[in-house]
């Protein structure tokens, strides 16, 4: 666990899937082995879970409090648990916030609710009551691909004196917007949206909440580290390497291809639950053409 108050929940993160047995029920071995595995081996000191890689929206409380239980009780003593907690009802993401810390997470991720489409004083109204309900850390996710709404520079300024609201899991692609905000506030960025990792790392994210993360932890660790020792010659070429892997896995969404990679590796994985569909046979025969040209031999 970090204690780095510029970089608060680490510098290599994943958005964990959440395994799955083949009957769709959820495989909290299956969670630990891969927490354990992405920790231990893949050079993680943070993991994010129960975000929408982790399929939340489709799993039951119980079923989100049950994962995070068993994640925290495999890891939590050598990494950053960080639970997804957001949803569009600011009460639902209260009750979940306040069982999260009760079950021993690290810290929280937000996301901006979707599909309500709230005005910026609404963001505001909401991230701050989350940020009161509990004594975690916050990480905003900004998001606005899937909720609409981008967290506007004067919002994330506003919410920056939040004591509690201290880092931001981006995947806006507004790199001018990171920049603004980064002159603004103390706000610490991580990149959410691995094709950006490189430029977001350069103008100043100390980390990244990645999905690729699951397959090139340790590349990421060198990406990161490259960066900050300014030798961006060597940032460049690691980022070029890992351009195929980000490809393969996002040629649909992310945790389809992800989970078929883990699976391929012999990893808890499982099936993803509907609405989502698991790889046709077609599909996992470009993704282990793209991992093969970013070196990785499925």
């Amino acid at each position: 666990m970090t204690s780095d108050p510029t970089r608060p929940f680490g510098r290599v993160l994943t958005a964990m899937v959440t395994p799955f047995a083949e009957d769709g029920s959820i495989d909290l071995a299956g969670a630990q082995e891969l927490a354990a595995h992405l920790v231990d081996r893949q050079s993680h000191d943070g993991l994010v879970v129960l975000g929408t890689t982790g399929e939340a929206p489709t799993l039951s409380d119980g079923e989100q409090h049950a994962v995070l239980e068993a994640v925290l009780d495999a890891v939590g003593d050598r990494a950053t648990v960080v639970a997804g907690v957001g949803t569009n009802d600011t009460a639902h993401t209260i009750d979940n916030a306040r069982r999260a810390e009760r079950l021993g997470a690290h810290g929280l991720l937000v996301v901006t609710p979707y599909y309500n489409k709230p005005p910026q004083a609404g963001l505001l109204r909401h991230f701050t009551a989350v940020a009161d309900a509990t004594d975690l850390p916050v990480m905003l996710y900004d998001i606005p691909p899937r909720s609409v709404v981008p967290i506007e520079v004067d919002t994330l300024a506003r919410l920056a004196e939040h004591p509690r609201i201290v880092a931001v899991k981006d995947a806006k692609g507004d790199l001018g917007a990171v920049m603004h905000t980064l002159a603004r506030t103390d706000l610490a960025y991580y990149s959410g949206e691995d094709l950006l990792n490189l430029p977001l790392l350069a103008v100043g994210a100390v980390g990244v909440v990645s999905v690729v993360g699951h397959l090139v932890g340790p590349r990421l660790a060198e990406l990161i580290g490259a960066v900050e020792s300014g030798d961006l010659v060597k940032a460049r070429a690691v980022n070029e390497s890992l351009l195929p892997v980000c490809t393969g896995v996002f040629r649909t969404q992310g945790v389809i291809l992800a989970k078929a990679a883990l699976r391929e590796l012999g990893l808890p994985a499982g099936p993803v639950r509907p609405p989502l569909v698991d790889a046709t046979p077609e599909q996992v025969a470009q993704l282990r053409a793209d991992l093969a040209d970013g070196g990785i031999h499925l």
